[in-house]
């Protein structure tokens, strides 16, 4: 191909949810094998979100945030809380298929 060494071998992807998906391509000719193995990640599209708190000081509120696992894996995710008077679990499993509530915890030591 004009004193190059490469070809292009255009794939086309059309993944239905968020996840991890591998496949393997098979090259066979008469003098040589080739197997390539592709890993695709597809990220959920990003959402912004802002969430406000209302209660009286000192008084903790708490926000539910639901995590909907719609992969083929198990989600472990790693909660990093920025801001003061925020807690919630530093951990969150979330099983294939199902949806698990984030406890957000805001709570106020002055006005």
């Amino acid at each position: 191909l004009g004193g190059s060494d490469t070809v292009e071998f255009p794939i086309k992807f059309t993944p239905k949810y968020p996840g991890s998906y591998h496949c393997q391509i098979l090259l066979k000719s008469s003098s040589d094998i080739r197997v390539y193995e592709i890993e695709c990640v597809v990220n959920a599209e990003q959402t912004d979100a802002q969430l406000e708190f209302l209660t009286p000081a000192f008084q903790a509120v708490t926000q539910e945030i639901p995590i909907t696992n719609k992969s083929k894996e198990d989600w472990r995710f790693e909660a990093v809380l920025e801001g003061h008077c925020f807690h919630g679990p530093l951990v969150l499993n979330v099983p294939v298929g199902e949806t698990v509530q984030y406890p957000l915890t805001f709570k106020p030591v002055a006005e």
